[in-house]
């Protein structure tokens, strides 16, 4: 009996402080937004400028690649296929990695100095976000209906405008692979971490501030910044959305 009364309250305490940290979490994470705190806006700033950048890159490089790939007959192109589905999957520690090793003062673009920058974040994330913008828009492409082309065609369309009008039926899937792309980048922390060093006011980006916050105890502060990237990806999303229904329309 003694024992029973004495755990029983003890759980309690603990879920009660839990349930009470996430509270104060939610509650200082509308303060520090609607305070407009210097050091918060310059952490979800510099979040945006890096996730933003590699996502512009990455669809740039990725949906040309991924229409080439579906649209293009050629030897190896399952290989291809298979190398493709397999960066999808490509771990994001290892990308940085990648890109530490080719950035080091050793490595073969250690003279540009990027080196625990910004730009250093921007490039190993751009090399997590193309393989997944490949592989979705690849798979969005190949899902059209294959006589949309020649009958296209047939009806007097140049094969620019016919690749326009496959890349149109496939949108809703390329945006897809774009929200997908994003999710993955600006939640990523083994990667820019890695590659940008966590540097106060130079490279810390909400992720890693997290990790930071965590480790010094602050968890209160730590669940806050990680509700700010939340809010951050459900408008993102909230955007996608809306613009997938007027795509729709």
């Amino acid at each position: 009996m003694v024992r029973g009364t004495v755990v029983v309250p003890l759980r309690r305490r603990k879920g009660l402080s839990a349930i009470q940290n996430i509270f104060n979490a939610i509650r200082q994470a509308i303060e520090l937004l609607l305070s407009l705190n210097p050091s918060v806006v310059e952490i979800a700033l510099r979040s945006l400028e890096v996730t933003v950048s590699a996502l512009v890159i990455s669809t740039i490089i990725g949906i040309p690649i991924g229409a080439w790939v579906a649209l293009t007959p050629f030897p190896g192109k399952r290989l291809v296929t298979a190398l493709v589905y397999t960066g999808m999957g490509l771990p994001p520690v290892v990308a940085g990695l990648l890109v530490y090793l080719m950035l080091s003062r050793s490595g073969p673009l250690g003279d540009l100095g990027w080196l625990f920058t910004v730009p250093a974040m921007v490039v190993a994330q751009t090399l997590i976000a193309i393989p997944i913008i490949v592989g979705v828009t690849m798979s969005s492409i190949l899902a059209v209906d294959p006589l949309l082309r020649p009958q296209l065609r047939a009806l007097g369309a140049t094969p620019a405008q016919a690749l326009r009008a496959q890349l149109y039926e496939a949108r809703l899937g390329v945006i897809v692979g774009l929200v997908a792309g994003f999710g993955s980048i600006i939640s990523e922390v083994g990667a820019v971490m890695l590659v940008g060093g966590n540097i106060e006011g130079r490279t810390r980006v909400l992720t890693t501030a997290v990790v930071q916050e965590t480790r010094q105890g602050n968890f209160d502060l730590a669940l806050a910044f990680g509700f700010i990237l939340l809010a951050i990806s459900f408008v993102t999303n909230l955007a996608v959305v809306l613009l997938q229904g007027r795509l729709n329309k």
